[in-house]
């Protein structure tokens, strides 16, 4: 495949990760690596600063400042929640690549993500544009498709699962038999977060919290909970809970709403789910019962990262480069895949974009027991080398010290344009 000349840009898209800026950083250092890459580009807020001709020199950035991205959470180039509402947007960002010679794009996102990124390279094709787009999975829900798991979702379980751990000493300490606590985390559609939860359970202690998980993917019963707790609190001291913002009921509707508001893509804005249980117990049982919600804490814990996560996210950018400019490839995803071996080895792959943005991909039911409220082996099996290892983070002055773009503006070429 000869190589194509000209600029490379990346963006992020959606909710940070704690490992989303190790993947930025695994795009520029691998794109430093190429004569034919001119100027390596961000987009300032994703789209959004496509469609503005907001770009920052990348290049320019200190080598110590790029190392550092691997080990700083939050969306180091800014990100967005916008989508592309019409064929003008498509056009507008075409005609911003030409402008700026992009050759190459990455994108680093969810499944709504994808799929901007699968009609840009459909539309630059139609007009005999010479571009190539690779798309970058990103979301600590872990629910795209075509990647055995998402970078950014194993450090999310283990800040839950140690999250769940240093609960359980508190509750130990003041319950009576009579203390019940429940952490919410997020998970729209998918229970793949509560999941992860599970693995602060040690093997030889299977009464250890979380004594009860509620996945989106099992119809909540309001009966079932109820006899659920009452069982949990006539055997321990304590009950400790972990339910997914996206409950639903047998009817498939949200057990609760935080708000009636959409987001940019049409989602119901969640939350609340853990006061829902939290009423439900007090009025049922008549006892003590707290309810904490993770909410952003749980996607920017940097201090609880997982080495394993960051190191695959920083591979994940590294291979986009490699797949676009070395391979020639183009409308595809970098996926994670497990090595044949028994010992866990992660390798990577491509998955055509399109395919991608179909569907959300949710836990297996044979992944949970029977009573619903818990998880079996095969899905330890599955996350627990998601977890292992901590991010060397640097601190100074007893605070962690994250790294920070200079963001040295690029020159527009363009008129602007009207969002």
């Amino acid at each position: 495949m000869a190589e194509l000349e000209g600029n490379c840009l990346v963006g992020q898209s959606g909710g940070p990760t704690a490992v989303i800026n190790a993947t930025l950083a695994g795009v520029i250092e691998e794109a430093l690596n190429y004569e034919c890459v001119e100027e390596i580009y961000g987009s300032v807020n994703g789209v959004m600063g496509i469609l503005n001709e907001e770009f920052i020199d990348l290049a320019s950035e200190s080598q110590q400042t790029i190392r550092g991205l691997r080990a700083s959470p939050g969306a180091a180039l800014g990100t967005c929640r916008f989508q592309f509402k019409k064929d003008a947007d498509f056009e507008r960002a075409i005609e911003v690549f030409k402008a700026h010679e992009i050759r190459y794009f990455f994108y680093i996102g969810d499944n709504d993500s994808m799929a901007t990124a699968a009609k840009l390279n459909s539309m630059a094709a139609d007009q005999g544009y010479e571009l190539r787009v690779i798309g970058i999975p990103k979301t600590i829900d872990n629910d795209i498709t075509r990647t055995d798991h998402t970078p950014g979702y194993g450090s999310v379980i283990k800040y839950v699962a140690t999250t769940v751990r240093e609960m359980a000493f508190d509750n130990d300490a003041v319950g009576q038999g009579d203390y019940v606590s429940i952490l919410e985390v997020m998970g729209r559609n998918s229970g793949w977060i509560a999941a992860g939860a599970s693995l602060c359970k040690r093997r030889d202690h299977p009464h250890d919290p979380p004594h009860l998980i509620y996945l989106p993917e099992v119809p909540f019963s309001t009966e079932k909970f109820i006899e659920d707790v009452k069982r949990v609190l006539q055997r321990e001291k304590y009950c400790v809970i972990v339910v997914g913002e996206g409950l639903v009921d047998s009817d498939g509707n949200y057990v609760s709403l935080g708000s009636s508001s959409m987001d940019a893509f049409g989602n119901v804005q969640l939350g609340g789910s853990g006061e829902y249980l939290k009423g439900l117990v007090e009025k049922g049982l008549g006892v003590s019962a707290r309810s904490c919600k993770l909410g952003i804490a749980q996607r920017a814990a940097m201090h609880c990262a997982s080495q394993t996560d960051a190191d695959e996210a920083y591979l994940a950018g590294r291979q986009a480069v490699i797949a676009a400019v070395q391979n020639g490839e183009s409308g595809k995803m970098v996926t994670l895949q497990r090595g044949e071996s028994d010992a866990y080895v992660c390798e990577t792959g491509l998955a055509d974009l399109g395919e991608v943005s179909e569907g959300t991909k949710r836990i297996p039911e044979d992944w949970i027991n029977d009573d619903g409220v818990s998880m079996n082996y095969p899905f330890v099996k599955y996350a627990l080398p998601l977890i292992q290892g901590e991010v060397d983070a640097h601190f100074d002055n007893g605070l962690p010290a994250f790294s920070k773009l200079k963001r040295m503006p690029v020159e527009k070429q363009l008129v602007a344009y009207a969002l």
